[in-house]
């Protein structure tokens, strides 16, 4: 894996050279082992938080933790192309627009004792900016090359919150062309709802059930680019105790291994019906 600038990773994607990088402030990393029609992105992954707001942070580790995304990545991480966040949505929100992206509450809680900085806020929304330019160079690099363009945008939600059953799998839709992509949708959950994962774990799936797929990484590429479908997927955190903040690396690799099987399967018939 490489550091390189933002300007280098774009002039990478635009010369379409085989590269791994992290993004030379850390925020973000790459990899590209192949130009395919279909990406994966992990927007939540990230865990990092800036030292110098440590101490002005009211959530705890475990609170941030909790609605991160941990493991995303690794559930998309064989698949030729992977972008991810490695930052914390507490310093900044990849999925959300710029002007929401800086929280001053999160999920009904104050979030700093004092309230951030100008300075401090656009150290962060510089982050999101050009984590979006690279987005937007390797979207427009697929589509230019393939016509068509597929990504699996991966997230993942607390179920113990919910006061009522919920699927394992969820995917929002609200913001895509349902008339035009409703059938690929529709043979993305039933691939899903075939998993087979440990323990006993269903794999119910279902559409705009918990979520709706508002998230900004799917309107920004949904907005930008008129050929790419974004699926918006979110898994129950079935593979972790989201109250005692353990990861169950057994379903982890479960969860890796049938997308990698099933992922390139669905976008290569979404890729052969829309080229």
């Amino acid at each position: 894996m490489e550091k390189l600038s933002i300007e280098q990773i774009i002039e990478h994607i635009n010369n379409e050279k085989i590269f791994h990088a992290v993004a030379e402030d850390y925020s973000f990393s790459i990899k590209i082992d192949a130009y395919v029609h279909y990406a994966c992105g992990a927007v939540h992954d990230g865990h990092q938080f800036r030292k110098e707001l440590w101490g002005n942070c009211i959530h705890t580790e475990y609170e941030r933790w909790y609605e991160e995304d941990p493991e995303t990545k690794n559930m998309i991480n064989s698949h030729p192309i992977v972008i991810a966040g490695c930052d914390s949505r507490f310093e900044y929100d990849l999925n959300r627009a710029p002007e929401d992206a800086v929280f001053d509450t999160a999920w009904g809680k104050e979030l700093w004792h004092e309230p951030l900085s100008e300075e401090q806020k656009s150290k962060s929304l510089e982050k999101h900016k050009n984590f979006y330019k690279v987005v937007y160079a390797l979207i427009a690099k697929l589509e230019h090359k393939f016509g068509v363009a597929i990504v699996y945008d991966m997230h993942s939600y607390n179920w113990k919150r919910w006061d009522r059953e919920v699927p394992t799998w969820n995917l929002g839709t609200s913001n895509v062309d349902n008339d035009r992509f409703g059938a690929d949708i529709e043979l993305w959950r039933q691939a899903l709802s075939e998993l087979r994962l440990p323990h006993a774990i269903k794999s119910t799936s279902k559409i705009n059930d918990t979520f709706q797929g508002n998230g900004y990484f799917l309107k920004f590429i949904t907005k930008n680019f008129q050929n790419t479908l974004v699926l918006a997927t979110e898994i129950a955190k079935v593979y972790c105790d989201e109250y005692d903040y353990i990861i169950y690396p057994e379903v982890v690799a479960s969860v890796e291994e049938q997308l990698r099987a099933i992922l390139p399967e669905h976008a290569t018939n979404f890729y052969n019906k829309y080229a």
